[in-house]
């Protein structure tokens, strides 16, 4: 995202092009498609700020130095860019119902983000269902998860728009590991008609 005064990315992902290069990058987790050291080297340039949570450093130190830890509940400011990192978990993903092993245990540390830069608010739900803390996000755009498996199903993400009432809704993690924009164009039947839904053709 190009904004005022600063260049952002979030999870930068399989990115074919270096440019525009980042002054923040933020990173969700440490799963391997949302903390992509290749990617992350790609937009890198020596004043960047990466921001992300402790269990995401390990990984973001592959490619950068100047990183910024964050945790649930705290903010950050870097240049015009506000950070406030809100808990990202699943409630009802398991990876072994017998066991009651979930997929992103709370207790793990990680996150979403709520970027506050040029008088607007962007949140962006990382690899979550829909959490009671989400029920606090004020925000003119959000991103979304649809997919399912891992996160939030297209009616569990259209349960967490039509709760909070963005401007703008767009629905990610799709397209690539699972779902396709079947699930995204779901999603958007069932948001409310006064949020904006835009359905990207590639996934975020």
């Amino acid at each position: 995202m190009v904004g005022e005064g600063a260049v952002l990315y979030i999870d930068p992902y399989q990115l074919q092009v270096g440019e525009p290069r980042a002054d923040v990058i933020l990173v969700t987790h440490e799963h391997f498609d949302h903390c992509d050291p290749p990617s992350i080297q790609r937009v890198l340039k020596p004043s960047t700020v990466v921001v992300a949570p402790r269990i995401a450093k390990p990984c973001v130190s592959k490619a950068a130095k100047n990183i910024l830890e964050i945790s649930p509940g705290e903010s950050r400011e870097v240049g015009p860019v506000r950070i406030t990192a809100f808990p990202a978990y699943n409630l009802n993903k398991f990876r072994d119902p017998a066991r009651g092993v979930v997929f992103h245990p709370k207790e793990d540390g990680r996150v979403a983000y709520l970027v506050e830069w040029g008088g607007v608010r962007l949140f962006h739900a990382g690899d979550s269902d829909f959490v009671p803390e989400f029920r606090q996000v004020v925000a003119d755009v959000v991103f979304v998860p649809v997919s399912g498996v891992y996160v939030m199903t297209p009616q569990e993400a259209a349960e967490f728009v039509n709760t909070v009432v963005p401007k703008v809704a767009i629905p990610m993690h799709y397209g690539s590991i699972v779902a396709s924009r079947r699930e995204a164009e779901e999603f958007k039947r069932l948001v409310r008609p006064e949020v904006q839904v835009v359905v990207l053709d590639r996934e975020i």
